[in-house]
Parts: C-alpha cells; structure tokens; sequence
C-alpha cells in the first residue's frame, strides 16, 4: 500500500505514526506501507501569507493529483489544513485519536507576560486575533513555515514569540518547546491535532483497510467542526476558532469569530449528540447573525 504525504518532518512524523497502525492493525510488516513523499506548494512558498497565495488548496493539490490518478493509495494529512469542501471521488477512511488541540506560546510564558508591544510571529487569522482581542498593544508580524523554520525564525530574533500547534510539537519529540496554553481561553482551530487518512471513495480494499484505524470520538469532534466551518462560510482571512469535547457520546461545542483586528469577537456555544450536524450549522449561524460589520467583512457567508 502507498501512503502519499507531504515531505516536512512533522508530516513525515505522522505518515510514520499512520503506517505503524496500520501494520500493527493488520499484522503486516511496515515494508507492506511505501511512505510517498511530495514538497506541496504551501511548503515552496513561504514569503506570503498562505491566505494570499491559494489557500488550504496548496497542502492538498499535489496529493490529491496522486490520489485521483492511483498512484498513491490513501494520503496522510493534518486535518486543519484540509479544505472543508472536498472533491466527491474522495472520503475520510479514518480519523486517528486526536492528540492535544491545545496551541503553545513560545516566547513567554503567557499572553499575559509578554513584553509592552512584543512583536509575536504568526501567519493565522485565528491566532492573530486573538492575541490582539487579549493583548491589543502587540504586533503581528508574519512568519510561515515547518516547526524548526519557525523556531529559528524566533532565535534569529524576527519576533519576541510565536505559536504552535501542541501536537505538532509533541508528535516531533519536543514536549518542552514552549507552554501551553488553556484552550478554553485560548481556543484551538477546527481539527487541530487530528490525522486524516483520505482514500478514494471507490475503493472499498484501501477503506476497508483504515477503517480499523478509525477513532470514533475524534471523528465525531473534528466532523461537527468542519461542518461549523462549512456552515460559517469562512475562508484564510477568516478568524474561526473552536473547542469541541466529545463525552459519552456528547459534544460540547464553543466557538468564537473575530474581525481580522481581534477588536470584535463573538462567540457561542452548544451541545448535541456526535453525527449530529445540524446544531453546529445552528450555532454558526447564530454567530453569523450576531455579527458586528468588522465580523461579516472577513466572512463569505455572514450577512
């Protein structure tokens, strides 16, 4: 079997972690999974705000090319950086166990503590957002790249501190990078720390295969995000973000729009039972409708 992936270390990471569950699944031997690397476009360039340059579309077209034409299998993604409207010819074989969704701060060691007007790197709305609604006197200033680009970025001095994904960091061996933050007061982005394995939906072998690996739970949160996201009609300019915990059964949902300045927030909150999509589509419109002007210009869907 050939899982395709991106070619950073922390996508390699998780194409390692993909492949040894899949084989102890099944009781293959890891030379039964072939690891297919690609440099995606988001990974070229690095220069632009990804918002600017194409969108979520540049972590997925190459794989999704290889995909569509069989030459890989199934490919290995961090689900947030998958577009929330995929091609029908494709499906979601499994979503592995979620790791933390929390983000970390690297720099200080809080938002609180950072310096009077810090410069803080981040190229997310979300995180960007935020970090002004909290700390109005910081500066964002743009920084884009793989885990160790942008902790070198940060040494080299081109801002006071960043932000990065808790699992990400966790998943490439460096648990002590950073500190991490209370995602009920700093809330995560729609599917952070969730792997998807993505087949074509016509081939029952390859889904067969992953559905082994399928999480229920997490698959239940990240789903009533992505249908949230969907629902809110945002796109890269849009600040989305959300906490949803899945127990017994139940979710329970927060979520918070910003304008692109952070000075206006909205946020809103749910619970309902997982595989059920119409409460978060409820709850996104509920914040479309709540709404301040500075929200609806980042917004496709707001009124």
């Amino acid at each position: 079997m050939k899982l395709g992936t991106r070619s950073s270390p922390l996508a390699m990471a998780q194409a390692e972690e993909t492949r040894a569950r899949l084989c102890a699944a099944h009781g293959w031997d890891s030379n039964a999974v072939e690891l297919v690397p690609v440099v995606a476009s988001g990974d070229k360039i690095l220069d632009r705000p990804l918002a600017d340059i194409g969108g979520k579309a540049l972590w997925t077209k190459e794989l999704d090319q290889w995909l569509a034409e069989g030459d890989i299998d199934a490919s290995v993604h961090s689900l947030k950086d998958v577009e929330t409207i995929r091609p029908d010819i494709f499906t979601l074989g499994a979503i592995l166990p979620r790791a933390d969704k929390r983000d970390r701060l690297i720099g200080a060691r809080s938002i609180a503590a950072l310096p009077q007007g810090a410069r803080v790197g981040t190229s997310a709305p979300r995180r960007a957002a935020q970090l002004l609604h909290q700390r109005p006197d910081c500066k964002v200033v743009p920084i884009r790249g793989n885990v160790a680009t942008r902790l070198g970025k940060l040494e080299a001095g081109e801002a006071d501190a960043t932000f990065l994904a808790s699992a990400g960091l966790s998943r490439l061996g460096q648990d002590s990078v950073g500190v991490s933050l209370d995602a009920s007061a700093w809330l995560p982005a729609p599917s952070q720390g969730a792997i998807a394995i993505e087949c074509r939906a016509d081939d029952a072998a390859t889904r067969q295969a992953f559905a082994a690996l399928d999480h229920a739970p997490s698959r239940g949160e990240v789903l009533a995000e992505r249908a949230l996201l969907l629902q809110l009609g945002g796109n890269c300019h849009s600040p989305i973000a959300v906490l949803c915990d899945h127990y017994e059964g139940m979710l329970t949902m927060r979520a918070a729009i910003f304008s692109a300045d952070g000075q206006e927030r909205i946020e809103g909150e749910a619970r309902f039972a997982a595989g059920d999509d119409d409460a978060p589509k409820a709850l996104a419109a509920d914040l479309l409708k709540r709404a301040t002007p500075g929200i609806s210009a980042v917004f496709d869907g707001a009124s």
